[in-house]
Formats: structure tokens, sequence, C-alpha cells
């Protein structure tokens, strides 16, 4: 008896120190890719407020050097920056409303049973998501339309993404019981109310996960603007960024002109650079912590239960 008791504590030593070996490389594999995804994030921070020329040599590593904060006191004072912010944030919220306002409802639509053109119509829009017209056709489209160099080709031609129509037309199938518009339409109620008063309040999960999917596409879309918009004044901030790192000022007449417009030194010109990095990320990294768990549930949205 005392043997076997033994042989059992040897089995569950042996166990016990296989699952903590597990756990330990496990840790061992996230906190690298922890590191390899922070590190650089964490480099840009450093370099933007340290000596440019400590930076370039790689002298910079762990903790700042030679600390200054020119690179940030000039790029406030850039009205491009503060142009691009406002044409980023009112393309943002506006393109997001008008996602939504096309995306739900199609959404609905697409999830009744009773509507018999609804397998057609979503397999035009899942076709496509495996063909397109291209570049140049979709150019001479906006170009048609009279959208170019408007801040509505942020906003009009690319006001559904099939892919999140999808998942809110599944959590609407799956999630909605059928008995609520049965009840609903008894008491004589129509589709846009029963919509507007039942389907919405009890789809806050969706309306957020789509929501914020389609928030951080819109501020982070630069092709846009790269390709649609011709004025300055109309420009994202990502584009406003783009151009920085190009061209390594942010004046027209920036490091290393000479001229009398120059506002920087050349040893500035990377900390600048380095800051825009900074100062155009901040937003999303401000907001992305506190609505990461919007994004678990999307992730969730449609799978087995068991």
């Amino acid at each position: 008896m005392q043997l076997v008791q033994k042989k059992q504590k040897t089995v569950a030593h042996k166990r016990n120190f296989g699952e903590w070996l597990f756990d330990a490389v496990v840790l061992t594999i996230c906190l690298l890719i922890f590191l390899s995804i922070v590190y650089p994030l964490y480099f840009v921070v450093i370099a933007s407020i340290s000596n440019s020329t400590l930076v370039s040599t790689g002298q910079v590593t762990i903790f700042p050097k030679d600390i200054s904060f020119f690179g940030y006191s000039e790029i406030f004072k850039d009205q491009r920056i503060w142009t691009g912010y406002g044409n980023t944030i009112l393309y943002t919220v506006l393109g997001t409303a008008v996602n939504l306002l096309f995306t739900l409802p199609a959404a609905y639509v697409l999830s009744r049973q009773e509507f018999r053109a609804r397998r057609f119509i979503m397999f035009a829009f899942v076709l496509t998501l495996f063909f397109g017209g291209g570049l140049i056709p979709t150019y001479l489209l906006m170009k048609d339309l009279g959208l170019l160099n408007t801040m509505w080709v942020f906003i009009l031609p690319f006001s559904v993404n099939v892919y999140n129509l999808i998942i809110a037309r599944s959590f609407f199938e799956s999630s909605i019981p059928k008995e609520l518009y049965e009840a609903a339409a008894m008491d004589g109620c129509s589709h846009f109310r029963y919509f507007g008063s039942v389907v919405l309040p009890l789809s806050k999960a969706i309306v957020s996960v789509i929501g914020l999917y389609y928030l951080v596409a819109h501020w982070n879309d630069f092709f846009t603007g790269l390709i649609y918009i011709r004025s300055n004044e109309l420009q994202p901030l990502q584009i406003v960024l783009r151009d920085i790192l190009l061209s390594n000022q942010v004046f027209s007449g920036g490091a290393g002109s000479g001229g009398a417009a120059g506002g920087y030194a050349q040893q500035y010109a990377d900390q600048v650079k380095y800051g825009v990095i900074i100062v155009s990320t901040l937003p999303i990294l401000l907001v992305y912590p506190f609505l990461q768990k919007y994004f678990d549930k999307g992730v969730m949205i449609g799978s087995v239960k068991g």
C-alpha cells in the first residue's frame, strides 16, 4: 500500500513539474512576443526625446540620452498637424456613423428568413470579397461621381464592409429570438420600429464591435487620401505623417533647406520624425485599452456555444 502511494506521489510530482515547465515555456514565449511588439514603440518614444546623433549611432537603446523636447515643440507649432488631426477626426466620426447607418439595417434585413432575395443579395456582397474592379476603374468611377478631392470620398464609397456585414447578420440571426418579432408584430409593430426599439437596444455588443472596427479603419486610412485627394486642406493625419517622414521636415522649407522658412537644424530632423509618429498614434493608444473588451466580444460573436 505504501509502495502504491509513493508511486502516486511520484507521478503527481512529475505531472506537476511538467505543467510547471509548460507554463514557464508559454510565459517565456509570450514575454518575448510582448517585448518584440512593445520595444519598437518604446524605442520611438525615447528616440523622439533623445539626441538624433546618439540615436543614429546606436547609443540609445534602453534609456533616452541628451533629452530634448524640441521636436514636440516644433510639431505642435505646425498647422498641418492640427489640420490633419481635424480632418481625421471628422472623417472618423462621420464615416463611422455612416458605416453603422448602412451596415446595421442591411444586416438586419439579410437576417430575416422571410426576405426571399436575401441569399442572392448576400452572394453579391460576398462576391466583392474575392473580385474587385481594380485601382484604375475605381479611380475613374470616383471621378465620374464627382468625389475626387472632396471629403466624401472617405465616407460614401466605403460605407459597408462586407466582413462587418456578415458578423452583424450572424449576430442578428443567432442572438435575437424570433419570438420577439412575433410578439411585437401582434401589437402592430413594424419592422422599422422593431429594429429601432427592440433589436438595437439588444445589440449593444455588436454595435460597439462594428463601430470600433470602422473607427480604427478610418483612423488608419491613408490610401484614400493618397490616391483621391490633392488639396492639402483635406489630407488626413496619416498623409501628413507620411509627407513628414518622407521629407524629414515639418514645414515646406524645413531641415537642410537653408531657406528663411527652415525651422529645424538637420540634427533635429529625426527627433521630429519620431515625435510625429507618437503624436499621430497617441489617441488610439490611449483609447484602445479601454475598448479591448469589446474586441474580445467581437472575436466570440458567431462562435459555437457549448
